[in-house]
């Protein structure tokens, strides 16, 4: 993920008058500008590679995804490797290794684990998963595990597995018990409810599978797809962990880009397929990801469309477009195959299952209505390779657009050459606080000429601009802080100023478990039981619920505090003016307000982000800055102070 503004319109400086104990006065204008777009604040999905190192966030696998257990399914491991066995350990010596099996459970899932009971062992003998560094166990929950076993060869053996969730040291949380009999030679499914009876405060638990060493000695079990799942978000089958989607929820995101940027691939074998995303759970394959683990594509294109009906967001849906982050650009003459996958892909989605065959698996799988659907992303950060770009983009964009002609095709390539002319780009940016608050003004200089904007990623990621791209190691913020977050706080006001060619923006990444993280920092972090948003997330959630339906311009009157930006939007259906306020400095600031309206309310509320420069919520300290809201008094014409390192959320409302 790396800096690409475009090179359109040129940076448009605010000259401030400097004067000493001077009071920042606000006029506002009553007339609306423009309409706040719809889909103006949401969010995007990944953590991404960088330059051949590899930045993990487990953000989808052992995050938002409910799945409990790492690797599950022995999806794109070497048979016959420890490293096969990541997250699995033996119970009481067992014998387990990772098998291509001569029978497996799928084409897709070609392994399976062989479990060996020697002779001679008494008691519970089998193995356990440790999960994603760890699993959450709650007694309020009833958590559904699932497996497929076979016997390789059919033996006398007649016994029960036991399935437990328990601690590390042996205290056994919830268990069930399921009769197996050695005659079973193909691939049998179970499925068993655990409800634990206790919640440990340690998330060092275990997920166990084990049989009566003396009734089995010498036998051999296979297994193939194991699942736990606890409670997810709305109840989804195959769906989201509730806290992270909560969270997420409560931030009121208007659209999720996905599958996420440079989750497209890293290479051409090794891209996000769609149709290898969708279906029953044992058809897919998974891939090595671009963030250095494999990925079980549990979470697919039918999950994420899911996501996003739930959390009542839009998708902005990108296709694979011929260039891959690992730096291949596929020839001109190969490109029909992949432009025909896009085409399905967005058929999936939005086609008749009548007339189409991906609309049709959709219907079969549950969904009969086409998703909403209006902005699709060809490609993803494509001027790393803008020249072979003009031909990409012409080709998918001419045929997408042929058939798809009431969606907006977004370019990730500024390149001037691009025939069809772009009438949506996709900007990046990550920087310091400073370079964040001095480009406020950014997009005020762009041409009106119906060319629109999606600012897709941007953050503050370090306070020197010699460390952007590394990791905390190197200088880059691990978690988000104050001056950091008003920064963004203040672009965010330029933004959305200039929403009238601004349709779009999303803070990235999002995700980032904390027990695996190289790219910093990231909106909402988290473990195996714990969510921790960040200040920046407070910044987004603040915009976001206070976007407003109309922007109202206003002047400066005096202007003393350079560290001071701010825009007024007013909500058209509650009739109230919402003042947003980013203060970047050091101290606080002292402003009045002056409105047009007749009837304003004498109290209003300002809620208040505010603390030192590098105050943060991490693990540690997850309240250290949190909003505070309280009543102000208001009226045509108000004063108001705004903290240092702040963002405040100020609404009138008017009669």
């Amino acid at each position: 993920m790396l800096s690409s503004f475009l090179s359109r319109g040129v940076l448009a400086s605010a000259v401030f008058a400097s004067c000493v104990a001077a009071v920042t006065t606000v006029d506002v204008n009553g007339t609306a500008a423009h309409t706040i777009p719809p889909l103006l604040f949401g969010q995007m999905f990944e953590a991404t590679p960088l330059n051949n190192v590899y930045h993990r966030s487990q953000s989808g696998d052992g995050g938002i995804y409910a799945e409990l257990l790492q690797n599950r399914a022995f999806q794109q491991v070497k048979p016959n490797t420890d490293a096969a066995l990541l997250a699995w350990a033996p119970i009481n010596g067992a014998s387990i290794k990772v098998i291509a099996d001569p029978s497996p459970l799928s084409n897709a899932l070609p392994n399976s684990l062989e479990l060996t009971i020697p002779s001679g062992i008494s008691g519970q003998v089998g193995f356990g998963n440790e999960g994603y560094w760890g699993i959450n166990v709650n007694s309020s929950w009833t958590y559904n595990a699932s497996f497929y076993y076979k016997f390789p060869s059919a033996s006398k053996f007649s016994g029960k597995l036991t399935v437990m969730l328990r601690s590390s040291t042996g205290s056994v949380y919830a268990s069930a018990s399921v009769p197996v009999s050695g005659s079973t030679t193909t691939w049998t499914q179970v499925a068993v409810p655990l409800t634990p009876t206790s919640s440990p405060a340690s998330v060092a638990n275990n997920f166990t599978v084990t049989v009566d060493g003396a009734s089995a000695s010498e036998e051999t079990i296979n297994f193939a797809m194991f699942s736990l799942f606890p409670p997810t978000f709305k109840g989804r089958a195959n769906g989201l962990r509730m806290d992270i989607a909560q969270t997420l929820y409560d931030m009121k995101p208007s659209f999720f880009r996905l599958p996420g940027g440079n989750n497209l691939g890293q290479s051409v074998s090794t891209r996000w397929q769609w149709n290898a995303t969708v279906g029953n759970l044992i058809d897919r394959p998974g891939r090595m990801g671009d963030w250095g683990y494999i990925n079980t594509d549990g979470l697919g294109l039918l999950e994420y469309m899911y996501l996003c009906e739930d959390m009542e967001m839009e998708p902005i849906m990108a296709v694979w477009a011929g260039y891959s982050l690992g730096g291949e650009s596929l020839p001109e003459n190969e490109l029909t195959p992949y432009i025909q996958q896009a085409i399905d892909q967005i058929n999936f989605v939005i086609g008749d299952h009548a007339k189409s065959e991906p609309a049709a698996l959709r219907a079969s799988l549950g969904h009969p209505e086409p998703f909403p659907l209006q902005y699709i992303e060809i490609g993803n950060e494509d001027f790393f390779a803008s020249e072979s770009y003009i031909y990409r983009w012409k080709h998918f964009a001419g045929n997408l657009t042929a058939n798809f002609p009431q969606l907006k095709f977004i370019a990730t390539s500024s390149n001037h050459k691009l025939d069809p002319i772009p009438k949506q780009y996709d900007n990046h940016v990550y920087q310091t606080p400073g370079w964040f608050a001095e480009n406020a003004f950014y997009y005020d200089s762009f041409e009106r000429d119906g060319t629109y904007y999606f600012a897709g990623e941007y953050a503050v990621v370090s306070t020197n601009a010699s460390n952007l791209y590394g990791t905390s190691a190197y200088g880059r913020l691990m978690y988000p802080d104050m001056q950091g977050s008003s920064g963004e706080a203040a672009f965010m006001t330029g933004l959305e100023r200039n929403s009238d060619i601004i349709f779009a923006a999303s803070y990235a990444p999002l995700l980032m478990n904390v027990a695996d993280s190289k790219w910093t920092p990231n909106l909402i972090s988290f473990d195996a039981s714990q969510v921790y948003p960040s200040t920046s997330f407070y910044t987004q959630q603040l915009f976001s619920l206070n976007r407003g339906t109309e922007y109202l311009p206003s002047t400066l009157h005096i202007a003393e505090a350079v560290s001071l930006h701010w825009s007024v939007t007013r909500d058209a259906p509650t009739n109230t003016v919402i003042i947003k306020i980013a203060n970047t400095g050091t101290s606080a600031e002292d402003m009045s307000f002056e409105l047009p309206f007749e009837g304003v309310h004498g109290i209003g509320t300002a809620t208040v982000l505010s603390g030192s420069a590098t105050a943060s919520n991490s693990p540690e300290a997850p309240d250290t800055v949190k909003p505070v809201t309280s009543q102000i008094k208001t009226g045509k014409s108000f004063p108001y102070t705004a903290p240092a390192y702040s963002v405040n959320v100020l609404r009138v409302k008017l009669q």
